[in-house]
């Protein structure tokens, strides 16, 4: 048996990932692609900025962008260098229930093989989305820096580490959700009709609601709540975890928000406090301008 000890970590663009951390962590990004009128479709970043989108989004609130996922052919592209160069690859998708990005990485990789039979590429469902997928492909290459193998690694990251990885957030309305049909489990919150905010559960790729609140500032408070009652409720150390707080349109609400974060975190041991991430464009687009929340994933040192 192969034991591949070179190979590239790869992520859809769902990670939010900045240019220096892409360059840090020497992980590739396949983006997705974003379109206001359902006729130009824009490659995120590279062609259009993230606060472009959010700007519009803030101007024209009854105006649903729409995503494109990264084509069959997008990731052959990707991952056809590494498998001629001799390299293994892990690639790290949004979850299933958001996207198809995950299949068309799978039927990448069936093309791939079929004139390369030998390659080794594992394409992974992180089961997560945005600071927590950003997390998650960190922790892959943090694993690959020192010294595991594409087994190995893969072995820890369908492991422990996906199963207790969460994001607590919550969102201005659920218009969104409710437009792109992705509400799932939320669709009991009363949130539209009532005004209250929801509080939402990403966990093992299912959107759950986990309460209400009845302003903004409450909402955000108590997704703080639910991050101290996981490590509550599970036995769990929070100094064995990343923190990521990830805020939307508008940034000093993200600042004070990840204030908080890092204030509830000091209180639970964690000295670092939590990185702070502006939500891309796969997934504003899906839960409105104002998500805000804080993701978590296991290191791999504790898995």
């Amino acid at each position: 048996m192969v034991i591949y000890m070179e190979y590239q970590v790869i992520s859809d663009g769902s990670c939010d990932l900045e240019a220096d951390l892409k360059e840090k962590y020497n992980i590739e990004v396949v983006p997705f692609f974003v379109s206001f009128d359902d006729e130009k479709y824009y490659k995120e970043i590279e062609e259009i900025a993230i606060r472009d989108v959010y700007e519009k989004m803030a101007a024209c609130p009854k105006q649903y962008p729409k995503t494109s996922l990264p084509s069959v052919q997008n990731y052959v592209d990707a991952f056809l260098p590494h498998v001629q160069a001799g390299r293994g690859i892990i690639c790290i998708c949004l979850t299933t229930s958001l996207s198809g990005s995950y299949n068309s990485a799978v039927n990448a990789r069936a093309i791939i093989c079929e004139d390369y039979p030998d390659a080794k590429i594992e394409v992974i469902n992180s089961y997560g989305a945005t600071v927590y997928q950003r997390l998650y492909a960190i922790e892959a290459a943090r694993m690959r820096q020192q010294g595991y193998s594409l087994e190995e690694n893969v072995k820890v990251l369908i492991g422990q580490m996906r199963d207790n990885a969460r994001i607590f957030f919550t969102v201005g309305n659920l218009d969104y959700l409710q437009h792109g049909g992705r509400i799932g489990k939320v669709a009991g919150i009363a949130g539209s009709v009532l005004n209250l905010k929801p509080l939402i559960t990403l966990e093992g790729g299912s959107i759950d609601a986990s309460g209400v609140a009845r302003s903004r500032k409450k909402s955000m408070l108590k997704t703080i709540e639910l991050l101290k009652s996981f490590f509550k409720e599970n036995g769990e150390n929070p100094k064995d975890y990343a923190f990521a707080v990830g805020f939307g349109y508008d940034r000093d609400e993200g600042v004070q928000y990840k204030g908080m974060v890092d204030e509830a975190l000091k209180e639970m041991g964690v000295e670092n406090g939590a990185d702070f991430v502006q939500i891309g464009a796969t997934i504003c687009v899906h839960t409105g301008p104002y998500a805000i929340g804080i993701g978590l994933v296991k290191r791999f040192e504790y898995c």
